[in-house]
């Protein structure tokens, strides 16, 4: 399942292209008021082009052969990753030591009518700490995470979010985040906390060993 170095952008940008895809399905999907039977005839059609991509499939220990773990190469993630289905993607850079991302939710991400569920705030929050964290120079695990909702946030409207380091004590660092709208950053929507602790080598070997070993 492997790709040779030429065909590895090739494949990247295929996996991209089925990502982008599947979100177009997905938000026309939940948005739909389609007639009852075009909505099973299209189901049919999605199961029969959905059929050969299941024939060859990874298992649970194995790393998708367009990754880059080491690399931060990550298709798949369900926050940032431009193969995802479900990420919005989620687009992070950094501007200093502040961690920047940038997204715009659709009704897939519906939680109360039209704005976005809080779970969704608080998955989005914890990836662009976890990015905070990790460019800083000390990579963690998330084991705290606390969210505070100030105001609903908006389905189908540019969101901006930011994320740094506050606090390092030995292998606990503790981060901070927010969600505003890119139009009035500072409006606060969502604001959020993160502890994450620095994993011990054996810990690492333990919980990702098996990854990391099928990987190389």
């Amino acid at each position: 399942m492997s790709e040779n170095g030429n065909g590895l952008p090739r494949r990247r940008a295929a996996i991209s292209d089925l990502g982008e895809a599947l979100r177009l399905l997905v938000e026309h999907a939940t948005a739909t008021e389609a007639p009852t039977e075009e909505i099973l005839r299209a189901a049919e059609r999605i199961r029969q082009a959905a059929a050969p991509l299941g024939d060859r499939v990874r298992g649970r220990f194995d790393t998708a052969s367009a990754d880059d773990l080491l690399g931060g190469v990550r298709l798949y993630n369900p926050v940032t990753g431009t193969g995802s289905a479900f990420a919005p993607p989620l687009k992070i850079h950094r501007e200093g030591d502040v961690a920047i991302g940038v997204c715009t939710l659709g009704r897939a991400f519906e939680g109360p009518p039209s704005f976005a569920h809080g779970g969704v705030s608080a998955m989005l929050l914890d990836q662009i700490l976890g990015y905070a964290v990790t460019v800083s120079g000390h990579p963690g695990m998330t084991v705290q995470l606390d969210t505070g909702y100030r105001a609903p946030v908006p389905l189908y409207t540019p969101l901006r979010l930011t994320a740094s380091v506050t606090a390092v004590d030995g292998r606990r660092i503790t981060a901070t985040g927010t969600i505003t709208t890119a139009d009035e950053p500072t409006m606060l929507l969502v604001e959020a906390t993160g502890v994450f602790v620095a994993l011990r080598a054996e810990q690492a070997q333990r919980l990702f060993g098996p990854v990391i070993g099928r990987s190389g």
